[in-house]
């Protein structure tokens, strides 16, 4: 089965973001597809470079990070949500004329469409966070 998630809460404030990670591992070791992740309204926050949390707490972005560098998951941050938030990557940088980026490595921003056409795509949409 392919699946497409969506994620709609931060790393730190809800259990989302752990359980749609849980759900995408569970899902590809058990031989199904995970074709994309979209992260919207504060769950762009998971793709942040800058976070940094307790070495004694799970670090929830470089999770995210080796998944889509270990089984080729597209991970995808809301274009909208990123701008209101503060999440910069090149283009955005460039565009908008700021200084730095911080975008964490296996995550790109772009728009709604990609949440649309996973939807088509994906057997399922599975939502995590309100």
């Amino acid at each position: 089965m392919k699946f497409a998630i969506l994620v709609n809460e931060g790393p730190y404030q809800h259990q989302a973001s752990d359980s749609a990670y849980q759900f995408a591992t569970a899902a590809l070791e058990s031989g199904h597809e995970v074709s994309r992740v979209f992260f919207y309204h504060d769950g762009v926050n998971n793709g942040s470079r800058l976070t940094t949390p307790p070495q004694d707490d799970r670090h929830i972005q470089k999770r995210w990070s080796a998944l889509a560098a270990d089984k080729n998951v597209d991970l995808v941050l809301c274009v909208a949500a990123c701008q209101r938030r503060g999440m910069v990557d090149d283009g955005e940088r460039d565009r908008n004329k700021k200084d730095a980026t911080n975008i964490a490595e296996g995550f790109r921003i772009s728009g709604l469409g990609q949440l649309i056409e996973a939807g088509i795509e994906a057997d399922r949409l599975i939502t995590f966070g309100d």
